[in-house]
């Protein structure tokens, strides 16, 4: 198989295929040197840390990392039954990849894109092979996640998706089905809800500790809305919804909170620059901002 993409997503989907035996040989791409190397860093980190936590022998992380190849030529792929792609989330940048991809891999290959929030149907429309295509969404991060979506459009073949569903299951995760919806399953409940939450702070319903206080004690989460905002990202939270309000301008769910667009605005993306509803120092929370 082969995964295009190492970055946070990349390398954990090819560090998880690598260790579940399934595959003799996993190609990593990477267009650049420099991305390719960070990704193979990570992946010798994550494997390492495995091993001084006695979860693996040093045989083993030494198979895992001798199954995979990294490689700067997409020419690798051609011969792949599977690719996943895991790039950034830009529509243009998978255009250009999945006519590349298209031309290269021969015509059996299956194509998974692991995106949260773009058409599947789209980006099958750009590879030529819309029969072939799938969606498997990972959750971050990849390694301890057991979640995966495996998303069907209408020109899905089902075989097809049934070796997609079968191959997550077989590397250990847990694939759920799910048909072309923006955010698929989970994205599609959460982000709504995260917004909703937003919206309270807008009308000043609440404060942001009793939001997220609520949740926490009231329905059993692990963390509040505005926790988990600040945690995900954001830029990325408002990424996402300006692109189904763009999509879906009659959807009552698809709302843009004014707090959310001047937090970005001020560079505020929570947990990653160190503000956004709360006070951040690294992983740590603080109090609210």
């Amino acid at each position: 198989m082969g995964v295009v993409g190492l970055g946070l997503m990349g390398h954990g989907i090819c560090q998880v295929a690598a260790t579940s035996d399934i595959h003799s040989k996993v190609f990593a791409f990477e267009p650049e040197q420099k991305f390719l190397d960070k990704g193979k860093e990570r992946i010798e980190k994550s494997v390492s840390k495995l091993v001084s936590k006695e979860k693996i022998t040093t045989e083993k992380a030494d198979q895992i990392l001798g199954r995979i190849t990294f490689t700067t030529d997409m020419s690798d792929l051609r011969d792949v039954d599977f690719v996943v792609e895991a790039v950034i989330e830009n529509l243009d940048l998978k255009e250009k990849l999945y006519k590349e991809l298209g031309s290269i891999c021969k015509q059996d290959t299956i194509f998974a894109s692991n995106t949260s929030s773009l058409s599947i149907a789209e980006m099958a429309g750009f590879s030529g092979r819309e029969d072939r295509f799938v969606g498997v969404h990972f959750f971050n991060p990849v390694q301890i996640m057991k979640l995966v979506e495996v998303i069907k459009t209408e020109q899905t073949d089902n075989v097809v998706f049934d070796r997609a569903f079968n191959w997550v299951r077989e590397i250990g995760k847990v694939p759920v089905s799910c048909g072309d919806t923006p955010g698929f399953i989970v994205n599609r409940l959460l982000v709504p809800s995260l917004m909703q939450a937003m919206l309270m702070v807008d009308r000043q319903d609440a404060s942001v500790h009793d939001i997220d206080v609520s949740m926490q004690l009231g329905a059993g989460h692990p963390m509040g809305p505005l926790h988990l905002a600040d945690y995900i990202g954001l830029d990325t939270c408002l990424f996402i919804v300006q692109g189904w309000v763009e999509k879906f301008p009659n959807e009552p769910s698809f709302v843009i909170p004014q707090c959310l667009v001047e937090m970005v605005t001020a560079g505020n993306l929570g947990r990653k620059t160190g503000k956004g509803f709360y006070m951040w120092d690294g992983d740590k929370r603080g109090d609210p901002a």
